[in-house]
């Protein structure tokens, strides 16, 4: 199926391209299958960073074909939803992770429905789906969290009134995560810590080898493709430990991620083995990017490094996700690892309902991409 933006080929058939208002203030581009039918149950699918609501396109026919209404947006400040580039000033609340949560109740209220047959998100839209079944469980009573483990929302200290100042501002007083990661042998950085930086907009923007060549980059070496992903949990939370992981998490001190990502470029006849990610669908991604930048996307960084602009969340301290959960991780995936404690804590606090922890074989980080059709079984079952 042709449909703009899209080139022909690059879009499976029976996928439309479609934008609807959405109801949160936000003209909402969505991918969606299924759709010849809207009596259908819905699925919606919230991608992560850098992706968008393409990232989806294999696994929404097979969704469909299971009797499905299968929807996958363009988040806020992604793809067609956004509205252009987004200047580094610009205001940071309208990507506060509630606000986030509304775009995507708006949106399930502008499809006609009042709640959904399964919410799934992967990467950064793995929180948004989680504060969604946290707050909304009458509109996602069924939740598949990709990628990224819910901890929970940040929680207020609890029984301290008679622990004395000290001990409630000691915390504060200790070496913080960046001065540790940099005093290390090789200097390091956090990956976030650099996407919240003015600069990381035009460094991924404007790549000198070009915006193909660094997304292709970037994708091959999270995916499980290269051979260096061998993920495995962590022992804590020190800089030692976040060092262990590959670069494109703790970066280089002084190097760009495109930098960072260059020597993992694969060779042409790795790139015309990768069936899923050709290089027309490549195409797509380096267009979409092309056209918006990064800056929208890299918002969200922003607000979750912002202790003050978190502050919100705190309204749900000690509350757990009560719906049945299901976490699905990549074999060759170190998101699940990323930050240490959190899978344990997923178990343990932020969920009551959690049905189970899958790994897929041949998956890195890009699982609906590289494994559509194990994860739409993994999916259906979960549903079932």
């Amino acid at each position: 199926m042709t449909t703009p933006p899209f080139g022909g080929g690059t879009l499976p058939q029976g996928v439309r391209s479609r934008i609807i208002h959405g109801g949160n203030g936000l003209d909402v581009h969505i991918l969606e299958a299924g759709y010849e039918r809207p009596e259908r149950p819905l699925v919606v699918l919230l991608h992560g960073f850098p992706d968008l609501a393409y990232g989806w396109r294999r696994l929404l026919p097979i969704m469909a074909d299971a009797g499905f209404r299968v929807v996958a947006p363009d988040l806020r400040g992604y793809g067609r939803t956004a509205k252009g580039p987004t200047d580094y000033n610009a205001p940071l609340a309208p990507f506060s992770l509630l606000n986030l949560t509304r775009d995507v109740v708006g949106l399930v209220s502008a499809l006609g429905y009042r709640r959904t047959a399964l919410l799934v998100g992967h990467d950064l839209g793995s929180p948004i789906a989680s504060y969604c079944a946290l707050t909304r469980p009458d509109i996602f009573p069924s939740l598949v969290l990709m990628s990224a483990p819910f901890p929970g929302p940040p929680a207020f200290p609890f029984n301290v009134a008679d622990a004395g100042w000290q001990t409630a501002v000691s915390a504060g007083q200790g070496q913080s995560l960046s001065d540790a990661l940099a005093r290390l042998d090789p200097p390091r950085k956090h990956y976030q810590q650099y996407l919240t930086t003015r600069q990381a907009d035009g460094d991924l923007s404007s790549p000198p080898e070009g915006l193909h060549a660094f997304l292709r980059a970037f994708y091959h070496v999270k995916s499980a493709d290269w051979r260096g992903n061998a993920p495995y949990p962590l022992r804590g939370r020190t800089a030692s430990d976040l060092a262990e992981m590959p670069t494109y998490y703790v970066m280089d001190l002084g190097k760009t991620m495109p930098e960072v990502v260059r020597p993992f470029l694969p060779a042409r006849e790795d790139v015309l083995r990768c069936n899923w990610l050709t290089e027309a669908e490549l195409d797509v991604y380096a267009r979409e990017f092309g056209r918006t930048g990064f800056q929208g996307a890299l918002q969200l960084y922003r607000v979750l490094s912002d202790p003050a602009l978190n502050a919100e969340l705190r309204l749900f301290s000690g509350k757990a996700i009560e719906v049945p959960t299901l976490f699905i991780g990549g074999r060759s995936d170190w998101g699940p690892y990323a930050a240490p404690g959190a899978i344990d804590l997923m178990q343990s606090m932020a969920t009551t309902r959690l049905a189970g922890i899958e790994f897929i074989e041949g998956a890195g980080h890009w699982i609906q991409q590289e494994q559509p059709l194990r994860l739409a079984r993994l999916l259906l079952d979960f549903i079932r």
